[in-house]
């Protein structure tokens, strides 16, 4: 073989090498570059999260002042004052959503938030009060529920215990806004 020859040859295997490299080192690189920073993925989620609770209008039970006409943004979705009072179920609290561990979902895995809002049921087996739109939320997807457990984690924790739950005909320690049906005619 001369050293034209061995040149030659050289160069087709490199540049048969090139061509089962270079794809992927150009496929690498594109996603590398075309990918969001790390934490980015994060962030759009927790947004994703954010938009939806607003949507769902969450604040509006589980913001204190919110039913008195002051919403206290300080303890955004920290839980209500004002309860609901269903005729021969109770008084229902708008619980806080915050990730405060004692008074709030701090406890709650990502799983349990998903499955409490999809199902009604709480970790501890307990169902949510009937006035919490679960059963719509039920049709939210796998993606979008998971954002809303995102969002909720990303929160700052508030310390807020709500009053209650109370059963029929126990008294209640705070404002009560209730459900009357009409008289009959």
């Amino acid at each position: 073989m001369s050293i034209h020859d061995f040149g030659f040859a050289a160069t087709r295997v490199a540049s048969q090498a090139a061509r089962r490299v270079l794809p992927a080192a150009f496929a690498a690189l594109a996603a590398a570059i075309g990918s969001p920073p790390a934490g980015a993925a994060d962030s759009q989620l927790v947004e994703r999260g954010k938009y939806l609770v607003t949507i769902a209008s969450c604040t509006d039970c589980h913001t204190p002042g919110h039913f008195l006409g002051k919403p206290d943004m300080t303890r955004h979705l920290g839980g209500s004052e004002v309860g609901f009072e269903i005729p021969d179920v109770g008084v229902f609290y708008g619980s806080n959503l915050t990730p405060d561990e004692e008074t709030g979902l701090g406890r709650w895995s990502e799983r349990d938030i998903v499955t409490a809002i999809r199902t009604g049921k709480r970790p501890d087996g307990r169902m949510l009060a009937p006035i919490m739109p679960w059963a719509a939320l039920a049709e939210l997807t796998d993606s979008d529920a998971g954002a809303i457990a995102a969002y909720l984690k990303s929160l700052p924790a508030v310390s807020n215990k709500v009053p209650g739950p109370f059963g029929p005909g126990e008294a209640s320690t705070s404002f009560v806004m209730k459900i009357v049906a009409p008289a009959e005619k």
